[in-house]
C-alpha cells in the first residue's frame, strides 16, 4: 500500500523564489497563465525578465491587462522566445488585439476547459495564483477559477504563487498542495478594475433593458457600461438571481440591497454563481469566505444546457454592429473591462432554453462620435458571433424590440425604428435594394420620431397585466387584427362607418409616427413581442388650430376596464407637453361612453353638432370648476 503524503510536510520543500521556479520551464514548452484579475503578476514578472533564455515557448491565456508585456517580447523577437495563444471569441477590433489577430484562438468559452482536460491542447507548465493552503491544504484559485482550474488540473506542472490577498471563494475552485509542484510566496494587491464610465446612452439602454426583468429573473450580466447601468435600473426589483461568467460591483451591490436574493433560480437556489470576479479591493473582500458565493469552471457556467435550467433567464450582453436581418458582430471593445473575452453564444442559447427566459443583444445605435450606424445593411465579411437564427430582444438607446419569429421584412423594419433617426431613411433604401422589404414601405413622419419611452406603463385590471406603450413600426401588424377582431358597431363607432378591409395602408400612419404631431398609444396583453392589442387611443395634431383630435377603439372583450380613461389620460398629458392647445373628438350623439369618457378629463369639455356628429373639446388652459 502505498504510503499516503501530509501535505504539509512537502509544503516548505516547494517553496522557491519566483525566478528559480520559471527556470524549471523548458524550451518548446506550452505554459498557462492564470486570467483575468487572477493573473500571477509576479510569476508573469520573472517569465518576462527569463524571456531571452527560452525559445519556442507558447504562452497560453485569457486575454490580459498584460501588467508584464509578453505581447511585446513575442513581437520584438519575432516569436522565436515565445508565442501567444489568446482564447478570444468573435473579431478584433480594439487596438490592441488588432495589431495581434494571430495569436487569437476563437472559441466557445464552455469548450475552454475540455481543450485542456482532453490533451488536445496539452499544457506543460500551469502558472497561477491561490490563496493560503487551509488547514486540509485546499488552496482556493479566487477570483479566476473560469478555465485556469481546468488548465491547472491538466498540466504536467504546476506553479503556484501564493497570494495572502487571494480571497477564499466557496465552489469547485480549489486546488490542493499536492497537486502543486512549486510553491511561490508573494503578496500583493491583486488587479482591479475600474468600472467602465457611463453615458446618457448607456442609462437609457438599460432603463430599456430593466423594463423586461421580471421579477425572480436569474440575470447574466456583461462588463460594458450599459450592462452595468442595467443592473443600477433593477434596484425596485425584487428576488433576483445570478449565474453570470464574471461578477461585478454593482452585482455586489444589488445583492447587498437585498435585490440579488437567488430563491427563485430553480436551480442552485441560494447561491450567486459565476466562474470570475473583476472589480476593486472592496469586491475583493466581499468574496472571501461568503457561503452565498460560489465560483464553478467555465464548462460549468457557461455550459447552455446549466444556464437553461434557470427560471426566467436573462442574458445580457452588448454587440458592436448588427444588420438589419439581425445577425450580430459581439467585437472586442475599450469600452468592456476585459476586451477579448466573450461567452456570448453559450448564453444567448442558454437564455432561450430556459422556461421564461430572454436574450437581449444591445448596442448604442451610433458609433462614438455619432458619424455611423451600428446597425448597418450587411456584416458580410465580418465574423459572426450570433446568427440571425439565435436572436431574440435588441435594444439601443431608442427602444427594444423582439426578433423571435419575425420574417426578413418585419425584423427590418424593427432594427430601423430603434436605429438613429439620422440614418432610418439611409437603411430603409438599402433593405428595399436588398429585397427584404417591399418597395411601397415608407417611414412618414416617423422617420425622424423618438420614441418617448416614458409613456410607457403598466396597470393591473382583474388580474390582467396591461402594457400601455406608444406605438411602433412593429406594430402594424398587431393593429391590422385589432382592427379586423372589433364589432361591427364598434367599428362604426370609431370611423363613423361601415368598414371590413384594414389594409397595411390604412395602419401604417398608426405606427409611423413622430410622436409630436401625431400620436398613437396601444393597450397590449400577452408575451413581449408576441402580445395582442385589445386597445388604440390616438390623436393628430390640426396644425391651424394647434388642437389634436383623439380617437379611441378597444376590442368588446376588454371594455369596461377602463382602458379608454387609461389612455385618453396619457394622450391628453402627451398632448399638453407636446405644446397642444388642446382635445378635440368627434362622434355620433349615441355614442354616450365616449361623451362620458372624454368629460372624465380635468378640463372644461364644450360640446356642438356638426352635420350628423357631435364634435367635443377642450383646452388645457381651462380647468373645471372648481380645479382652477
Amino acid at each position: 500500500m502505498a504510503e499516503s503524503i501530509y501535505w504539509a510536510d512537502t509544503y516548505v520543500q516547494k517553496v522557491c523564489d519566483p525566478l528559480t521556479a520559471i527556470d524549471k520551464i523548458r524550451h518548446g514548452q506550452r505554459i498557462f497563465i492564470g486570467s483575468a484579475c487572477g493573473e500571477p503578476q509576479e510569476l508573469v514578472k520573472a517569465l518576462a525578465e527569463r524571456s531571452q533564455m527560452f525559445s519556442g515557448l507558447e504562452i497560453v491565456r485569457m486575454m490580459s491587462h498584460e501588467t508584464s508585456s509578453l505581447t511585446e517580447i513575442a513581437n520584438r523577437t519575432h516569436d522565436a522566445s515565445l508565442n501567444i495563444r489568446s482564447i478570444y471569441l468573435g473579431s478584433t477590433r480594439s487596438e490592441m488585439l488588432t495589431r495581434n489577430k494571430r495569436f487569437i484562438t476563437p472559441m466557445n468559452m464552455s469548450d475552454v476547459p475540455k481543450l485542456f482536460t482532453s490533451r488536445r491542447l496539452p499544457v506543460n507548465v500551469a502558472l497561477i495564483q491561490v490563496s493560503p493552503p487551509d488547514d486540509f491544504g485546499w488552496m482556493s484559485l479566487g477570483v479566476s477559477v473560469d478555465v485556469t482550474l481546468a488548465a491547472a488540473t491538466a498540466a504536467d506542472f504546476v506553479i503556484a504563487q501564493v497570494n495572502e490577498n487571494m480571497p477564499r471563494v466557496m465552489g469547485h475552485s480549489f486546488i490542493h498542495l499536492n497537486q502543486v509542484d512549486i510553491v511561490v510566496e508573494h503578496t500583493e494587491n491583486l488587479l482591479t478594475i475600474s468600472p467602465p464610465e457611463q453615458s446618457e446612452t448607456a442609462a437609457r439602454i438599460g432603463k430599456h433593458i430593466s423594463r423586461l426583468i421580471e421579477d425572480g429573473s436569474t440575470l447574466q450580466v456583461g462588463l460594458d457600461a450599459a450592462s452595468q447601468a442595467t443592473a443600477q435600473a433593477l434596484e425596485g426589483k425584487n428576488d433576483l438571481g445570478f449565474h453570470s461568467q464574471y461578477l461585478t460591483e454593482d452585482v455586489m451591490h444589488l445583492y447587498s440591497q437585498g435585490v440579488i436574493t437567488n430563491r427563485c433560480k430553480g436551480y442552485n437556489d441560494g447561491k450567486l454563481v459565476a466562474s470570475a470576479a473583476l472589480g476593486n479591493q472592496n469586491l475583493y473582500e466581499f468574496l472571501h469566505d461568503n457561503p452565498g458565493i460560489e465560483f464553478y469552471p467555465s464548462d460549468y457556467v457557461n455550459d447552455p444546457f446549466t444556464i437553461a435550467r434557470h427560471n426566467r433567464m436573462v442574458a445580457m450582453n452588448r454587440a458592436r454592429t448588427i444588420d438589419i436581418t439581425g445577425q450580430v458582430i459581439a467585437e472586442a471593445m475599450p469600452q468592456t473591462l476585459y476586451a477579448g473575452v466573450s461567452g456570448i453564444p453559450d448564453f444567448v442559447r442558454g437564455a432561450r432554453g430556459s422556461k421564461g427566459g430572454k436574450s437581449i443583444i444591445f448596442l448604442p445605435s451610433t458609433s462614438s462620435d455619432g458619424k455611423i450606424s451600428n446597425i448597418v445593411p450587411s456584416v458580410d465579411g465580418e465574423t459572426v458571433v450570433v446568427p440571425r437564427g439565435d436572436m431574440h430582444f435588441v435594444a439601443t438607446e431608442f427602444g427594444v424590440i423582439n426578433l423571435f419569429g419575425k420574417s426578413l421584412q418585419e425584423r427590418a423594419m424593427a432594427l430601423i425604428s430603434i436605429s438613429h433617426p439620422d440614418f432610418r431613411e439611409e437603411l430603409l433604401e438599402n433593405s428595399k435594394d436588398m429585397g427584404l422589404v417591399a418597395r411601397q414601405r415608407k417611414l412618414g413622419t416617423g422617420g425622424k420620431g423618438v420614441y418617448p419611452v416614458h409613456l410607457e406603463e403598466f396597470i393591473y385590471r382583474d388580474n390582467l397585466k396591461i402594457f400601455i406603450r406608444p406605438a411602433k413600426p412593429v406594430d402594424e401588424r398587431r393593429l391590422q387584427e385589432h382592427y379586423y377582431n372589433l364589432e361591427k358597431d364598434d367599428v362604426v363607432s370609431r370611423f363613423f362607418h361601415e368598414k371590413i378591409s384594414f389594409i397595411r395602408s390604412d395602419v401604417e400612419t398608426k405606427s409611423q409616427i413622430d410622436y409630436i404631431r401625431e400620436l398613437a398609444l396601444i393597450a397590449l396583453v400577452g408575451e413581449t413581442g408576441f402580445e395582442k392589442v385589445i386597445a388604440i387611443g390616438e390623436y393628430l395634431l390640426e396644425a391651424d388650430t394647434n388642437m389634436a383630435e383623439v380617437a379611441f377603439s378597444v376590442n368588446t372583450e376588454y371594455q369596461g376596464l377602463g382602458l379608454g380613461k387609461a389612455l385618453l389620460r396619457k394622450i391628453a398629458i402627451a398632448a399638453r407637453d407636446n405644446g397642444v392647445a388642446g382635445l378635440l373628438a368627434y362622434t355620433v350623439p349615441t355614442n354616450k361612453a365616449m361623451v362620458n369618457l372624454f368629460k372624465s378629463l380635468p378640463y372644461k369639455v364644450r360640446t356642438s353638432f356638426e352635420e350628423d356628429g357631435l364634435k367635443l373639446t377642450c383646452k388645457f388652459d381651462e380647468l373645471k370648476e372648481g380645479l382652477e
